[in-house]
């Protein structure tokens, strides 16, 4: 039987709230996904993260994600404005993203599909809900998906 390839997988979260960050971490290790996990509190953050900008100017200290988890409600710019620029730009468009958010508007599932958003999901609130929504977006993403191989910016 073939040996799985395994994948560097870097996951970036864009989550201004603690508590969710939190249960996000510790639903990623659930499910051994937290290997190269980084977090940025706001869209500014991402977008000078996604471009070495500031804080971000080591590259070592900010690998290209595989995935970007992205919250919609967040302080400075929030995630509707900073998908927009990220799928504006030709260098960083390809990188999949996923909503997290606790927002479950039509206008917001629909404005972000036509920005180019890989995925739409509401955040669950309990524990273990968390747990099998990241599993199942570790085995969609890494497993069963074929990404583009770009882990160098």
């Amino acid at each position: 039987m073939p040996t799985k390839k395994v994948k560097s997988v870097t996951i970036l979260v864009a989550e201004d709230d603690e508590d969710d960050r939190l249960l996000m971490q510790e639903a990623l290790e659930e499910n051994r996904l937290a290997n190269d996990l980084h977090f940025v509190g706001d869209g500014v953050e991402l977008l000078d993260y996604l471009k070495c900008r500031g804080d971000y100017s080591d590259p070592a200290s900010a690998p290209r994600p595989s995935l970007i988890l992205l919250d919609l409600n967040m302080p400075r710019k929030d995630g509707r404005e900073a998908l927009k620029e990220i799928k504006a730009d030709p260098d960083l468009r390809q990188i999949p993203i996923v909503v997290l958010t606790t927002s479950k508007a039509e206008e917001d599932i629909l404005r972000t599909y036509d920005l180019g958003v890989s995925s739409f999901i509401a955040k669950p609130v309990v524990f273990d809900s968390m747990v099998q929504i990241m599993k199942m977006l570790g085995t969609y993403w890494f497993e069963i998906v074929e990404l583009p191989d770009r882990a160098s910016k």
